[in-house]
């Protein structure tokens, strides 16, 4: 009789490359729509097709036996998923588990943060494209700034580890509102990090080539400003950052056109309905879903179809501003 398969206790794709961080969208669904993420009219999925609180939570687990040591909760925004702080409080208290942290848009912080917060969530990061209420409703369609201002201000009361802020700049649609983004971070010493867009799925509210303003330009009009001193800290994600010199915000760039961080990729994701994506700018993945629905409760199953996919986990993506984007799913649906 052959003895049973040892599983290995390391994610280790065919690049050599360390996998230890996975990110978990728990719902496509969000209360805001903006501009970069999705188009206007959604349709999202059924609930049959979206993975269980449950299930998500054994996910979580056989991710954290294969050595995973930092996951984030995503969305859409996760804080609409009824329940949710169940989840985190599940997954808060896996052994062997050393960061459970969280995105959102803030629209709910000011009632939840608390309750994360006594899940173990360590830190949170926080999208905030704007200051001005009328450019806020212009990015994010739907948003209330006033809402998430006063949520960030709840989260900053109940002591996570670190807040951060998550900015896209679009040219000449808040890209005049750097600076005063950065000073708003240092005023509440909080870090903030600037992301190029992504060109995932069609959005039809701008063309995204002239909309392109690079890490570059930030900074350039960053240094106009701050001293930014180059660091080699991590959050064990793809920000390059610098420190604002004189206080204890640091800033960050994440560059998928300007400066492509694939080389060092130790992330994979797990989107709404379970699939496991090897790469945000490619499709490779596998169906978690039917391994968890197949054979229920069957953790073993489920962790050899997560150490297997390694084998399909690219070199990288291959994202272009000029063409139309050939990843037709949105970054909502992504997980953001």
């Amino acid at each position: 009789m052959n003895a049973p398969q040892t599983l290995p206790t390391q994610l280790i794709d065919g690049f050599g490359r360390h996998v230890t961080y996975v990110r978990i969208s728990v719902t496509d669904r969000c209360d805001f729509r903006c501009v970069y993420c999705m188009s206007e009219e959604m349709t999202f999925l059924p609930r049959s097709q979206v993975l269980s609180l449950e299930e998500l939570a054994l996910v979580a687990r056989a991710f954290v036996e294969l050595g995973v040591s930092k996951i984030r909760l995503t969305g859409g925004e996760p804080l609409v998923r009824q329940n949710v702080t169940w989840l985190a409080h599940e997954i808060g208290r896996l052994p062997g588990l050393k960061e459970l942290v969280l995105t959102t848009n803030g629209s709910q912080l000011e009632r939840l943060a608390p309750e994360l917060r006594a899940a173990n969530v360590k830190r949170i990061n926080i999208s905030l494209d704007s200051l001005d209420a009328e450019h806020f409703r212009r990015i994010t369609r739907t948003g209330d700034l006033n809402k998430v201002l006063r949520g960030i201000e709840a989260a900053r009361q109940v002591g996570f580890e670190r807040l951060k802020l998550n900015a896209v700049i679009l040219k000449n649609r808040n890209h005049e509102e750097i600076v005063p983004l950065v000073q708003f971070a240092i005023d509440r010493e909080m870090d903030i990090s600037f992301i190029e867009e992504m060109p995932l799925g069609v959005i039809g509210d701008h063309d995204r080539a002239e909309a392109y303003y690079s890490s570059d330009q930030i900074k350039s009009d960053l240094d106009r400003r701050f001293t930014l001193v180059p660091t080699t800290e991590s959050t064990g994600g793809p920000s390059k950052y610098y420190r604002v010199a004189d206080t204890k915000s640091r800033v960050g760039f994440i560059s998928p056109h300007s400066h492509n961080f694939c080389s060092a990729c130790n992330r994979v994701r797990v989107t709404t309905e379970g699939r496991l994506l090897l790469c945000l700018g490619q499709e490779h993945s596998i169906d978690l879903r039917a391994v968890l629905r197949d054979q229920p409760d069957n953790l073993d199953a489920l962790k050899q179809a997560i150490v297997g996919s390694m084998a399909i986990k690219p070199k990288g993506h291959d994202f272009s501003l000029t063409e139309a984007p050939i990843i037709l799913r949105h970054m909502n649906a992504t997980g953001g």
